[in-house]
């Protein structure tokens, strides 16, 4: 059976799910799942890797091999050294590579691609392990985000880029009278990749953000360099060699997908950016530098971005507010509020709220409920580290600091260092709570990376809307929430945010968060606000890769009778 023939059903099935959004995932998240000896070989993988030069990629005759990983857990250097290469040899393989993965067509691209897919899942332990020593996720979160989660929202791309390159003729004969006489053409049509794609990645998710850009840009036929942040190159150079290898075993170059190291010392992303054949772009990281990406645009590049974002919450009424503390606490707290898609403003109303039971909260129990369940989970043995996680970087610790000292009086539950047991050097601490009347724009106006969030009261909820609008104009926005027991209220501020492009989620209680988007079900950003300008995934996310190009062949001038 050839590979086609063998994914043909599950690209199937993962194009079905995209029209019905329904939940969908052939990758389960659960470790149990997967054989019993996975967890034993993916961790003795890790362990062999450490202190080493990564040899697993197709890619010859570097220059040097750099590495500066450092585990946020054990606040060591990780000791992997990855190959480096200049610019304008990482772009001149992949335009040599190209033609024969062109001529390849859709299909064979895509079963490629899935295959990959297939052997990723025999790396999910070991790639867990990698993201968690890089970005201080913590185990499981590691295992689900970089490991199944991706793998989702790599094959949701490639189910969408196999649809979208099929879902024409290829061929047709075209006929037209013209009076006395009848013209006949034979006309084709083939989609083609503009070129080079660039994937530049992120400290804190290196595969889950990388690979949709990675998987849509291969799929429409363009070679990819992939552009990891130098703090965490190891789980998507996994990744990165596992592409290769499975291209190299169907007859096409591993060129096709390079990994593109650099240092902090010596940065490669301009010079990779800014090469003419380079002509798409993902991004994922901060506003000032995506702002700068995006207006490579003006050179005729394809920019898709993910930056920063001010998310909010917008508490108005709800039936059990225990049940939105807890969710919405945990939502703060997970992985130390380092989620492109976590809440930061937090709008309460001073009137406070009367529940389902008739109990009326003010504003002060309103406060009081949140910090509560806060404190929660950072003061639970078990539940703390595991959520909290890590601070990837420290200069988040520095930055909670200074917020905290300028907030004074204002703090309503100060950030605290967390302990684990097993890495008595890690760096980790609670979520900061600070209270901040509508004027404190210069606190709560931009993002504040990390775990740090602010009460905004408010009298009117029309006027905490309007601020809340303000501020996605302005920064944009990843997520929102709203709690309103109001239906014809929540609505109107439903298609309020609408308009502003922002997606909303309402009424969210128990196991399911404002950090969680689904794949196959919730579009990841919606690329109409200033955070970004990608959504993963939608058509456009695959279609501004490729062009449709067409041929039309004389045929013949046929008498009408």
């Amino acid at each position: 059976m050839s590979l086609i023939e063998t994914h043909r059903p599950l690209l199937q099935e993962a194009a079905a799910a995209l029209h019905d959004r329904r939940y969908y995932s052939p990758f389960p998240e659960n470790p149990k799942a997967y054989p019993t000896e996975a967890g034993a070989q993916g961790e003795a993988s890790f362990h062999a890797s450490l202190n080493k030069d990564f040899d697993r990629l197709l890619q010859d005759q570097p220059l040097r091999f750099e590495g500066e990983e450092v585990s946020p857990y054990l606040q060591s250097g990780l000791g992997i050294r990855y190959p480096v290469f200049a610019d304008k040899t990482l772009v001149a393989k992949a335009q040599k590579a190209r033609t024969s993965w062109v001529q390849a067509g859709p299909e064979l691209r895509c079963a490629i691609l899935v295959e990959s897919l297939m052997r990723l899942r025999d790396h999910f332990v070991e790639i867990a392990h990698a993201t968690m020593h890089t970005t201080g996720q913590s185990y499981m979160m590691s295992f689900q985000a970089s490991g199944p989660h991706a793998a989702d929202r790599a094959l949701e791309c490639v189910a969408m880029a196999w649809q979208e390159q099929t879902r024409y003729a290829k061929q047709a004969a075209w006929v037209k009278s013209m009076g006395k006489v009848s013209v006949e053409l034979h006309k084709t049509w083939k989609p083609m990749g503009k070129g080079v794609a660039l994937v530049v990645g992120c400290s804190t998710f290196p595969t889950w953000n990388s690979l949709p850009g990675i998987y849509a840009s291969l799929a429409v036929g363009n070679p990819v360099l992939v552009k990891p942040h130098p703090k965490a190159v190891y789980p998507i150079a996994i990744v990165t060699a596992i592409i290769q290898t499975v291209l190299q075993e169907n007859g096409f170059s591993p060129e096709l997908c390079q990994l593109a190291c650099d240092s902090t010392a010596h940065p490669l992303t301009k010079e990779l950016a800014t090469h003419p054949e380079v002509r798409t772009i993902d991004y994922t990281g901060n506003s000032e530098f995506g702002q700068w990406l995006e207006a490579q645009s003006l050179f005729g590049k394809t920019i898709f971005t993910e930056k920063a974002g001010v998310n909010a919450v917008l508490v108005h009424s709800a039936p059990d507010l225990k049940a939105v503390w807890d969710n919405l606490a945990f939502s703060v707290s997970l992985y130390a509020g380092q989620m492109c898609t976590a809440p930061q403003n937090i709008f309460l109303p001073t009137q406070g709220i009367t529940d389902a039971s008739g109990q009326h909260h003010s504003y002060q129990d309103l406060v009081d409920g949140l910090s509560q369940a806060l404190c929660k989970i950072k003061d639970h043995p078990q539940m703390g580290p595991g959520v909290l996680a890590t601070v990837q970087n420290s200069r988040t610790l520095e930055r909670i600091r200074s917020v905290q000292e300028q907030a004074g009086d204002a703090v309503l539950l100060a950030s605290e260092p967390i302990a684990h047991e097993a890495f008595p050097d890690a760096l980790s601490c609670s979520p900061l709570l600070i209270e901040a009347s509508a004027d404190r724009k210069d606190w709560f106006g931009a993002e504040q990376f990390g775990p740090i969030a602010f009460v905004i009261p408010y009298t009117d909820v029309d006027q905490a809307m309007n601020l809340m609008l303000e501020q996605i104009q302005q920064h944009g926005a990843l997520s929102c929430g709203l709690y309103c027991t109001d239906a014809d209220l929540a609505d109107r501020l439903a298609d309020r945010l609408a308009v502003a492009f922002v997606p909303v989620s309402l009424n969210l209680t128990g196991p399911i968060y404002l950090n969680q988007h689904a794949a196959f079900s919730d579009f990841h950003g919606t690329g109409g606000n200033a955070a970004g300008t990608a959504s993963f995934c939608d058509a456009n996310f695959i279609n501004q890769r490729m062009v449709w190009v067409g041929r039309r062949d004389m045929v013949a001038v046929h008498p009408n009778a």
